[in-house]
């Protein structure tokens, strides 16, 4: 059994498939950016493999992760890594948002990883169950999602952040080590004043 006390676990660590996965990388700064706490109510939105779910609910040991999946194969994957990370405050909810987040309790920190073509309706739905004090954080690798998720959470007064996070990875060539360049990927932050 592998120990950690940071985020960012090892890509290898999770059961995968053809399922999108957030990377050790960018999932270790998307979490930083959520600013989780002990007992924080979080939604997963677009959940995957539910490594962003199990990284959120090893750090919210006393809150709950809901992890929102609609793809079949995503499910399967997010309950065999709960097992594996014997974990037990995340509720897997299968179903599409925004229509699979109207009856969950409101959170107090939303990550979303995947919107496919429900984007403004699924930030609607945030902002309006999305608890005093609370933060989304939208990871997106187009700029279309950049800027729509930054113009669309200023406008509602949010204070926003956006970075844009370039990863390369080493790979042994030979005798010799090259660095392979991963997607650029955004990070936006909107935090809820007030």
């Amino acid at each position: 059994m592998w120990q950690y006390m940071t985020p960012g676990i090892s890509d290898e660590y999770f059961i995968r498939g053809s399922v999108p996965m957030t990377k050790q990388e960018i999932r270790a700064l998307s979490i930083s950016k959520l600013r989780l706490k002990e007992d924080s109510i979080i939604w997963d939105i677009g959940a995957g493999t539910g490594s962003v779910s199990i990284e959120a609910a090893l750090i919210s040991k006393k809150g709950v992760v809901y992890s929102i999946e609609k793809e079949e194969d995503g499910i399967r994957l997010i309950n065999e890594n709960i097992k594996r990370f014997n974990v037990e405050n995340i509720v897997v909810v299968a179903g599409e948002a925004p229509d699979a987040l109207l009856d969950l309790p409101s959170p107090d920190r939303i990550f979303i990883g995947g919107t496919g073509d429900k984007m403004y309706q699924i930030f609607q739905t945030a902002i309006t169950k999305l608890k005093r004090d609370g933060i989304i954080v939208v990871n997106g690798i187009t700029l279309d999602t950049a800027y729509s998720a930054n113009h669309y959470f200023k406008q509602k007064g949010y204070r926003v952040e956006t970075i844009c996070v370039n990863i390369s990875v080493s790979k042994e060539a030979g005798n010799k080590t090259m660095m392979i360049a991963r997607n650029p990927v955004y990070i936006i932050t909107a935090k809820r004043e007030g």
